[in-house]
This record gives C-alpha cells, structure tokens and sequence, in this order.
C-alpha cells in the first residue's frame, strides 16, 4: 500500500523518497524508495562541552508499506556546481490533518505509513568484535544490531556488504549488496572557517579503490535557533569540493546559531526491489566538524560569554 495523498493545492514534495534510476542487484529498475538498512560509521567529535565522543558503528533498518511524507518543504533557492541553498518552509493545512496524517503542502495531507517486517535480517561483512556478520533484531519492525558489539570500523575499503531478509507477508526475501566505503578523512577535521565573500573549500582523502562512492554535504548553520536554511552538496568522491562565496554569503545572511557544523558523508548504496518500491543498504563514513563564523561565539551558559554579553536562546552570546 503506498501512501496516499488527499486535499488540493498542490501534492508531496517526494523530498527524495524516489531514486531516478536506481536499480536492484539484478540491474532492474526500482521505484520508490520504501525503506533503508545503513552501515555507518560515526567519526569521534568534540561535543559541545568539549568532552569527545569516541567514533562508533551504527547498524539500523525500517522498511515502510509507503513514502515517508515531509512536514517541511525545502525550496531552492540558488543552486551552483553540485551545491543548492535551499530555505524551509512549514505548509499550512486547515483543518487539520489529524494524528495520523502530515500536512505536506498547503491543504494537502499524507496518511502517514507503518513500519513493516521483512522477515529476518542478516548483514555479511560486517565486524563485531568477535566475528563477521550479523543477525538483526527487529524492535517494533525497527532492525538494530542487539547482543552484539560492533567493531569500529566495522568495514573495510572494498569489503563486500550483503543483506539478506527472509521476507514477510508484506515483501518476498530479498537481497541487496554494495562495497565498503573508505573511513572519510577531511583535510581540515578540526573546525571549518566561513567567512564572507569567500568560498567554502573542502578535501578529503580520496578512495583508493572503486567502491562507486558519493560525497554528500550539509551544511546548516541556523539549527539550534531553528533552521532557516541550509546548503546541500552531492558530488564525486574526488577529494575536493568548493562551495560557491554567493552561497555561503546567502546562507550567512539568513542567521547563524550557536555550535554550527558540517557534516559530510562518503556513501555507497545498493538497491533491492521490495513490494511497490525498493530497500536501500546504505554503507557510509560520517564526520561533523564545527563551524567557525567571525564574530559569532557560541555558548550553553552566561559564563560562556564574554560579559555583558549573555547566552540567548539560539546559543549565541550576544
């Protein structure tokens, strides 16, 4: 059962629940995006309090009987190279959509779908500090890897990834497969400068080997004050990457809040045609580095600031 969308003026964004041109291991074409299985591993970070939090490997699955509906709608605003600053915006339904439904244009509801079972799950390539290879269990049709300890990191460049579920009554068994990803290394991994008038400039240590790996970039500076907008890159995992100065000047311009970051995801995907649309395993490397925007110091406290400036809401001293 898909999602179905009711109302007028206008229909769901889709916010890139549909893949053009993804296809299954058997190179078949898939449709919309049901559900996915990510392998990632989370870099160390300094957090807020400067305390560090070690890097990790995360292993979660959800599979939906539909599309996921979007209650913000990201509008693009300028878009140059492989980048695109996109703005917020919340749609309005009157009345309301109710509990079980989102508003995902003016006037327009979305019924919102239910987690699924896929039958029993088993990831091969993946490390635990005892072995190889997985069995997931679900939590409320939620996969996780329990009972185990996952090594970080839990892959390899190149190492071969499977899923393989036994399927339900909901979905056939199905497999999906892609490689293990290089653990992302920046060239600047300790904080990043956005300044006015100037580009963005940002490396990284390339593959080595081909895994067919994507670079995707976020980069939201405005989150703990409520977003007002971000920038979003998908490129070549080349090593390199330059974000525009017209649109770091217009995402500067829409405000800053305390403790931004960046976050950039080094990922590869395979595809398994499930139901009416199709299963992603998503094998990634993630690192956050802060954000450092001239004149703007960050706080969680008054003694944070430099007086009389005090901590406001947004995590700025001002």
């Amino acid at each position: 059962m898909m999602v179905f969308v009711i109302g007028c003026g206008g229909s769901s964004s889709g916010d890139g629940d549909i893949d053009a041109g993804a296809v299954d291991d058997s190179g078949a074409a898939v449709g919309d995006r049901l559900g996915t299985f990510s392998v990632q591993l989370i870099a160390p970070r300094v957090e807020n309090d400067g305390t560090t939090t070690p890097g990790y490997t995360s292993v979660l699955g959800k599979v939906y009987n539909g599309v996921v509906p979007e209650t913000v709608v990201w509008d693009t605003a300028m878009t140059s190279g492989a980048c695109a600053l996109s703005i917020p915006r919340v749609p309005f339904c009157s009345p309301a959509c109710g509990s079980n439904m989102a508003c995902v244009a003016d006037n327009t509801c979305a019924t919102y779908p239910t987690a699924q079972s896929v039958g029993s799950v088993h990831l091969d390539g993946v490390k635990t500090t005892s072995g190889t290879g997985i069995d997931l269990t679900a939590v409320a049709n939620t996969y996780q890897a329990a009972g185990v300890t996952l090594a970080y990191p839990a892959f390899a460049e190149g190492d071969s990834i499977k899923l393989t579920a036994t399927g339900s009554a909901f979905a056939t068994a199905f497999t999906a497969s892609t490689k293990g990803v290089a653990t992302l290394a920046l060239g600047n991994p300790d904080s990043i400068a956005l300044v006015t008038g100037a580009p963005l400039a940002l490396s990284w240590t390339a593959p080595t080997a081909s895994t067919s790996s994507t670079i995707h970039v976020q980069l939201d500076i405005s989150h703990h004050g409520g977003s007002k907008g971000k920038i979003e890159c998908d490129t070549a995992d080349s090593g390199s990457l330059s974000v525009a100065s017209a649109l770091v000047d217009q995402l500067l311009g829409l405000g800053v809040a305390g403790y931004p970051t960046i976050i950039v995801t080094r990922a590869a995907t395979g595809h398994a045609a499930v139901a009416t649309g199709h299963v992603d395993l998503v094998v990634a490397s993630e690192v956050e580095v802060p954000i450092v925007v001239p004149g703007v110091q960050s706080c969680t406290a008054d003694d944070d600031c430099t007086a009389p400036a005090t901590c406001q809401d947004d995590l700025t001293c001002r």
